[in-house]
């Protein structure tokens, strides 16, 4: 019998995931859910000197690449996945009930459509007692998982499924810890606050879907909950069906001088600035994407730029190559390889001109009407009066719909209204500032109330 079971939540903050490393024993591992960003798995194993046993992966997971297969070809590890997916890579296929012996602990596969019609949870049991139930997208802390991912006219159905697949999991001892994959900060997810994991008994006691009265007002919750995702959605689960390819982990950032990138840039390639936004608005290549390096990079790159676009990075020589190529990586962007040599000074020494946007205080906005880019739901939160409001998603396809004059475009921070900045000047706006703080920080400094609704 399994004695004190070391269960290693690795959570990634920018995509709002949570990949999940177990102690085996005999310097085995099972790692659930691992992305092709395997730094953290492999940084966590090699401190507890482990090897890669087991790569189980809950549901073809829409929001990032699978590192199941990578793991199975590095470190002969044995992927465990659902037989009903489709997988045409190597994998032992698991359905309804069906166990794998781990050497001492045992994964149960429970079958849990909803957030995709192949979904399993896996619960880990120490002989006949159940420790914890790895969830994926079904029970997650204070949610369930959208059901909109797989096709937007089964979106309800999948709803009445997830309903069924929570409240079969509710069946379990209230004492059973529940490890998600998602949580707070993911797009496949709606649920606020900071807690990762939680138990059994506690979401039924505070899960606000489960104080619904049925399933039918269970749906419309969770339907209500539904936020908009990017693109890049709509294609990595058939990557991850497929098998992502093979990645070489020393790969790196090629250098290129300003004349040749400024070529490859009239040729179609973008350029995507990854430094923080008061050096991007000090001076920048014209047409560049600001995306400032940070856990939600990953996101934006997939949701603003083409998978298949070429892609010229500008960075400070502080900032990590290895990060930008690995948040690229596990969404798929594979040709985020190169980037410009000498940076921004390279850039002007070589002659070639630099564009600058103004950065500003929430207190420096007079004469510019606010364009806030955050999401719907931070909006109707608490807005500046008399905002105008695009979400940093849509934007590139609503640049006809905004208004006319000077705009002092407003997030959270500053990142996205940078991002949306820049976006914004590529398609030859010129009358912006961005800001650097959000609505919050305005009302602090006026004294004024934020307005709330749509």
């Amino acid at each position: 019998m399994a004695v004190d079971v070391a269960v290693v939540p690795l959570v990634d903050e920018g995509l709002g995931n949570s990949a999940y490393l177990v102690d085996l024993g005999d310097n085995r591992a099972l790692v659930v859910d691992a992305s092709r960003d395997l730094r953290a798995v492999r940084a966590a194993a090699e401190g507890r000197n482990l090897r890669m046993a087991f790569a189980a992966d809950t549901h073809l997971h829409a929001d990032f690449l699978s590192g199941a297969r990578q793991l199975a070809v590095d470190d002969g590890a044995t992927v465990l996945a659902s037989a009903a997916g489709g997988r045409e890579f190597g994998h032992t296929g698991l359905s309804d009930g069906d166990e794998v012996d781990l050497g001492g602990l045992r994964l149960r596969a429970l079958s849990t459509p909803g957030h995709t019609d192949e979904h399993l949870a896996f619960l880990l049991l120490d002989g006949q007692r159940p420790l914890g139930v790895f969830t994926g997208g079904s029970l997650l802390v204070g949610a369930a998982a959208r059901t909109d991912l797989v096709d937007p006219e089964r979106t309800e159905d999948l709803a009445r499924a997830q309903y069924r697949s929570v409240l079969r999991l509710l069946t379990l001892p209230d004492k059973v810890a529940v490890w998600p994959t998602h949580g707070a900060g993911s797009f496949c997810s709606a649920p606020t606050g900071a807690e990762r994991t939680s138990s059994i008994g506690r979401e039924k006691a505070t899960n606000p879907l489960l104080v619904a009265s049925g399933e039918d007002e269970f749906v419309v919750s969770l339907l209500g909950s539904l936020g908009s995702y990017p693109p890049y959605f709509l294609r990595l689960a058939e990557i991850n069906r497929r098998g992502p390819a093979i990645t070489d982990p020393r790969r790196g950032l090629v250098p290129l001088d300003p004349t040749t990138v400024s070529a490859l840039l009239a040729g179609g390639a973008a350029m995507v600035d990854v430094r923080p936004v008061s050096d991007f608005a000090a001076g920048h290549v014209p047409g560049a994407l600001s995306i400032a390096l940070r856990g939600a990079f990953a996101t934006w790159l997939g949701w603003l730029l083409p998978a298949h676009q070429q892609i010229i990075v500008l960075r400070s020589a502080d900032q990590d190559p290895d990060e930008i190529v690995w948040q690229a990586a596990k969404i798929g962007y594979d040709h985020v390889d190169a980037e410009l040599r000498g940076g921004i000074g390279g850039w002007a020494a070589a002659g070639l001109p630099v564009s600058t946007i103004r950065l500003v205080e929430p207190d420096g906005i007079a004469g510019h009407r606010p364009l806030d880019v955050r999401q719907d739901s931070e909006f109707i939160a608490g807005h500046v009066p008399g905002a105008a409001h695009t979400q940093l998603g849509d934007l590139a396809a609503r640049l006809n719909d905004l208004p006319a004059g000077p705009l002092a475009v407003m997030c959270g921070h500053g990142e996205r209204a940078m991002t949306a900045a820049s976006v914004m000047e590529r398609a030859g706006r010129r009358d912006l500032i961005a800001v650097a703080g959000g609505p919050p920080n305005w009302a602090g400094g006026s004294g004024a109330a934020l307005e709330k609704g749509p």
